[in-house]
């Protein structure tokens, strides 16, 4: 069970981290810092979770 738990970590973890980028991006081409900060924070909560869900793994 611990490498399905992981495993889903490490899915929303990715998706918010594509959610987070293209964020960033749309931000930058409308010269939106906030919403370039909006996607900055996804980008980097994808990065814990993936790492999350890596460490359920090696368990």
């Amino acid at each position: 069970m611990a490498d399905k738990k992981g495993m889903s970590d490490k899915v929303k973890g990715a998706v918010n981290k594509v959610k987070g980028e293209a964020k960033d991006q749309v931000g930058n081409a409308k010269d939106d810092p906030k919403l370039q900060q909006e996607g900055q924070k996804h980008k980097a909560k994808g990065n814990v979770q993936e790492e999350i869900g890596k460490a359920k793994e090696d368990k």
